[in-house]
């Protein structure tokens, strides 16, 4: 007996000899069990996807792992919480590798998770198959509940340095909430705890970042991978099968007559390659871009734009944009721009899979010709959204606009 069948059979998950063993392999390992024991082979392809689901939940393990040294240095304290950050760059063995990580890592999940979504709109992925009963429309919602949970994740974290740009960033985001009529003073005091942004805003964000979210954005990815299995798999509509995938025995996806291989090493493999792709991008930007720290956080030093985070300057800018006065009437561009276009957006597309009316047979396909309008509108959406943030970034002093090559004009600092 040679000893290559021996260490073979001791890494039969790795190396299943049979197709048998690759489903054995999905039944008795505690980590494979995720998967099922055969996939469409259109499925794992990498073009319908994209991967996208796999690189968001790739990002979030990270963010818990580089999260956890994180939380041990910090100090959720106004008065401490500064200066532990700094503690952390430069005093904490590999800190400042930790939290540029995380950062990027959290920068990277919010487009991943938007373009994921984005992807499933645009393959029409939340239709159901005719042949079938399914239930695809419930996970598009659990995805718009996932990529809130993302952006509420990384606005959480956004305060917890408690430098100018964190704390003028949070303060703007809720200034922008408490300026729309009749509730938004009260959902003001209720996130931040009171009329400033202070020791319970802080608190309360951290508790959110480090125990709500987390939680409850791994909990919805549990049912959304339950609910996709139930569902059989990714819609793939009319994809070709793509050939050359590896199987057990030798053979490949074109000789499986059923358009299926097993998840053993196929779908392991791809796995193994995204997750490796993704924890290497994020080592090189994290060396790459510096995680940025001004000066302490001061309620009393107003900066000169004042700006929300990235992903939120859309609204920003649109709540600039919509804030017009016409004769003796004015139009609150809170109450437009901040309140009723992301509204109906969010309930628009939480609703859209009971609304889209186009057949099942144009379920999983890229840019579908049957839903060609549907697609036109989304990419108008998109690319409003995209000219919006690009015209937040532009802003300068008193809200102006500023080409990257023009200076700032010298303003005096506001107290």
């Amino acid at each position: 007996m040679t000893r290559e069948p021996t260490r073979r059979r001791r890494l039969w998950s790795v190396f299943p000899a049979s197709t048998r063993d690759a489903t054995d392999a999905i039944v008795a390992n505690f980590l494979l069990h995720w998967f099922p024991a055969r996939v469409r082979a259109a499925s794992i392809a990498w073009t319908p996807s994209l991967w996208l689901g796999t690189v968001s939940w790739v990002l979030f393990v990270l963010l818990l792992l580089t999260g956890l040294p994180l939380m041990v240095f910090y100090v959720p304290s106004t008065r401490e919480a500064y200066q532990s950050i700094k503690d952390i760059e430069h005093v904490v063995s590999f800190g400042w590798w930790f939290r540029a990580a995380h950062r990027v890592a959290a920068h990277l999940m919010v487009i991943a998770v938007t373009l994921h979504v984005a992807r499933v709109f645009l393959t029409g992925a939340y239709k159901n198959d005719a042949e079938r009963e399914q239930h695809r429309e419930w996970n598009w919602a659990i995805g718009i509940g996932l990529l809130a949970g993302t952006v509420l994740l990384s606005f959480t974290g956004y305060l917890l340095p408690w430098d100018q740009l964190a704390y003028w960033a949070v303060t703007v985001s809720m200034n922008i909430v408490g300026a729309v009529p009749v509730v938004g003073g009260v959902l003001r005091e209720l996130v931040i705890g009171g009329r400033d942004v202070g020791q319970p805003a802080l608190m309360r964000f951290y508790l959110l970042h480090i125990v709500a979210l987390p939680i409850a954005v791994a909990a919805l990815f549990g049912y959304h991978m339950w609910r996709i299995r139930k569902d059989g798999g990714l819609a793939h509509g009319r994809q070709r099968m793509p050939g050359g995938l590896p199987g057990p025995e030798g053979r490949t996806a074109a000789q499986f007559s059923s358009g299926t291989v097993d998840a053993i090493p196929s779908v392991i493999v791809r796995v193994a390659v995204v997750t490796l792709a993704t924890w290497l991008a994020v080592t090189v930007l994290a060396m790459a871009i510096p995680s940025p720290l001004l000066g302490p956080a001061n309620p009393l030093l107003t900066p000169n734009p004042a700006k929300a985070p990235w992903y939120f300057l859309w609204l920003q800018e649109l709540v600039a944009d919509t804030t017009v006065r016409i004769g003796p009437v004015s139009i609150n561009g809170a109450l437009v721009g901040g309140l009723l276009v992301p509204a109906v957006l969010l309930v628009l597309a939480t609703l859209w899979p009971w609304l889209d009316r186009s057949p099942a047979t144009a379920a999983g396909v890229w840019l579908a010709p049957e839903r060609r309008t549907q697609v036109i509108v989304f990419a108008a959406v998109a690319c409003a959204v995209v000219v919006l943030t690009v015209a937040g970034l532009l802003r300068g002093p008193s809200w102006h606009l500023y080409w990257p090559w023009q200076p700032w004009p010298d303003l005096p600092v506001r107290f």
